[in-house]
């Protein structure tokens, strides 16, 4: 009780406001690390404890807007880091950093809070054992399945198609397993979010999601906070309840790109790029925090903007490091009408293995592969000197290869509106199986076109 008083009694002044950046001093006790503060009108604006500066004053990053904030004004150490609610009364909700809901749907009632800054779960707590999680689109299933608990990263430029597979692998797994759905936006339109709101409820996917928001037009140090908030909430349904958890960022780059302007603010050195010196240690916090336990798993599907469509941008090579599948998008695909628009041959994962998929999965991968490879070979042969000039093995070659391009497009029911095609979602041995049979040249005399937006094989029309 004394200590509470104490906490209470804490009280400071602020020494300046640039921006997002304020420096309090307290002449009591300094505030720790991570600890908030509050000050402002009716205590509206929230800080964080950054740095300290020196025996009696702390440097604090805004993760509210600053309007209205002067020197001097009183500041109040709430005694503690951000604390978010939990439990099973965040689903079918939507909500800020600060766990306060945001779907005008009214406030959550006595849920327990709990600190955004947790540990990993250590070793002896992970699980050894690999399992793979189906999506039920073709080409992810087939060339680079997903790990169960595992992190996997769409790469992909803007308007590429990252937020609709998202919207579509929410649709498909959310349906169809047991287990939670979290969807995190971080510096997000604020479109994009209400619009999967709408979806979600009209797929009925809804009771048993959450959505975290930090959107595009909130401050740095709000977007840079709002995945712990998700990945709190997503750690009581795999640590307490024992769930399967799905947790859906859109989109980690934002991440990154908050802490780089919270890095400058604070006056960090910047590192390569204009990024700051902290990005490995900072995306590490994150990433590692997800992870399958022997008692629940947490499966991350993260889509990643990648700056020009590079890929060795520092903030994709880190990304990179921390996954287990990466699903690239090619902007040359989405050109071409191939959706999902993904890169077959930039696409990998650490779960196609023999000893993992099994030996005909992973066969069926690899020539599907090395018929890719050799089309893309082929492809200025024919620009230049057309198919005519080429042997009948490599006239057999494009062939397939065209046809599995198109067998591997596929509707989905996230964009029937606009497509006016009803979406499929389709079983890995149907996929295998439709995939296994272009291969051996079973349906040599189809047209191309005849392959594309089909679901399984069985939906091919005679010639």
């Amino acid at each position: 009780m004394e200590n509470k008083s104490r906490l209470t009694a804490n009280k400071g002044t602020v020494l300046s406001v640039r921006g997002s950046v304020v420096d309090v001093r307290f002449d009591q006790q300094l505030p720790p690390i991570f600890s908030l503060l509050r000050t402002g009108a009716a205590e509206g604006i929230a800080i964080e404890v950054q740095t300290q500066l020196n025996a009696n004053s702390v440097r604090g990053v805004a993760l509210t807007p600053t309007d209205g904030l002067a020197r001097g004004m009183e500041v109040r150490d709430t005694g503690g880091p951000l604390k978010v609610p939990i439990g099973r009364q965040v689903l079918s909700r939507m909500f800020n950093v600060f766990g306060a809901t945001i779907d005008h749907d009214g406030p959550i009632q006595g849920a327990e809070k709990r600190s955004v800054h947790q540990p990993p779960p250590s070793l002896g707590r992970r699980s050894a054992k690999s399992e793979i999680f189906r999506t039920g689109i073709k080409i992810i299933d087939v060339l680079a399945p997903l790990e169960r608990g595992g992190k996997a990263g769409l790469f992909g430029g803007a308007g590429v198609g990252k937020t609709v597979l998202l919207t579509e692998m929410i649709h498909n797994v959310v349906g169809r397993q047991q287990g939670v759905s979290i969807f995190c936006g971080i510096g997000e339109r604020c479109r994009e979010g209400e619009e999967l709101y709408r979806e979600m409820k009209a797929a009925g996917v809804l009771p048993n999601m959450a959505m975290v928001f930090g959107q595009m037009n909130e401050p740095p140090g709000s977007r840079f906070r709002v995945g712990y908030t998700a990945l709190t909430m997503a750690e009581y349904f795999r640590d307490d309840e024992h769930r399967d958890v799905l947790l859906l960022i859109d989109n980690i780059f934002r991440f990154i790109q908050a802490g780089m302007e919270v890095s400058g603010m604070m006056g960090q050195m910047p590192s390569r790029l204009g990024y700051q010196p902290t990005m490995g240690s900072d995306l590490a916090l994150l990433e590692e925090r997800i992870s399958n336990t022997e008692t629940g798993a947490i499966t991350a599907i993260q889509a990643v903007y990648v700056p020009a469509d590079d890929l060795t941008d520092p903030a994709a090579v880190h990304t990179f490091s921390h996954l287990s599948a990466s699903i690239v998008l090619s902007r040359k695909r989405a050109s071409e009408g191939l959706f999902p628009a993904i890169d077959p041959l930039q696409s990998s994962s650490k779960m196609a293995t023999p000893g993992i998929v099994g030996e005909k999965h992973y066969a069926i991968a690899q020539a599907i592969r090395r018929t890719f490879a050799q089309y893309e070979e082929l492809k200025d042969i024919i620009a230049m000197l057309g198919l005519e000039q080429l042997s009948l093995e490599d006239r057999k070659v494009v062939v397939r290869a065209r046809q599995l391009e198109r067998f591997l497009t596929q509707p989905f029911f996230t964009t029937e509106q606009f497509s006016g095609l009803p979406g499929k979602k389709v079983a890995l041995e149907d996929a295998l199986d439709g995939c296994e049979r272009i291969l051996q040249d079973e349906f040599e005399a189809y047209p191309e076109q005849s392959f594309y937006m089909i679901g399984t094989i069985a939906e091919l029309k005679n010639p």
